[in-house]
């Protein structure tokens, strides 16, 4: 299984008036502009999803849409409250084994500090960040058997510039 993992695009501030939950905050028009750069990097790597899952939060939903409409996967696009902010990783990974037919490659869209944090637990075993995904980095995960601990490769990582260079 190849697991892609997106960090949302640029949005709104925490704490600007007008947005009353951090769930509702938006991707700012750079943060699109950002997203639509990345996606057409996505399409020159030919990377190929079974299932785009995302967080439920505004931004990351918006992400997740701008690359499913550029790689044509709408209507393989599905939220999962594992990958908010709170989201609880044994709870997530136990969802995405659960799917039938196994997915041979998922892009998952999330937040920071809980993205690093299950890179970091796939590829040591230990929640502790070990990488950094900015806004809009994104990184491949390669593993035989999806567990909750040590149990993936690190492919790459990729940061915003570096995907715009190859867009």
């Amino acid at each position: 299984m190849n697991l892609y993992i997106l960090r949302h695009g640029i949005a709104v501030e925490r704490g600007t008036p007008g947005f009353k939950t951090d769930a509702d905050r938006p991707l700012i028009p750079k943060g699109k502009r950002q997203l639509r750069q990345i996606a057409a990097a996505l399409k020159n790597l030919e990377a190929h999803f079974d299932l785009i899952l995302s967080s439920p939060f505004l931004r990351a939903r918006q992400t997740a849409e701008i690359v499913a409409q550029w790689v044509g996967l709408k209507k393989r696009l599905a939220f999962s409250d594992e990958l908010t902010p709170d989201g609880n990783p044994k709870a997530l990974i136990q969802q995405l084994n659960e799917l039938k037919p196994a997915p041979e490659n998922i892009l998952l869209v999330g937040h920071e500090p809980y993205l690093s944090q299950l890179v970091a637990l796939l590829i040591s075993g230990r929640a502790a960040p070990s990488v950094e995904l900015k806004k809009g980095g994104l990184c491949k995960l390669e593993t035989g058997v999806l567990s909750f601990g040590r149990c993936a490769t690190l492919a790459w990582l990729l940061t915003p510039k570096q995907m715009k260079w190859m867009s």
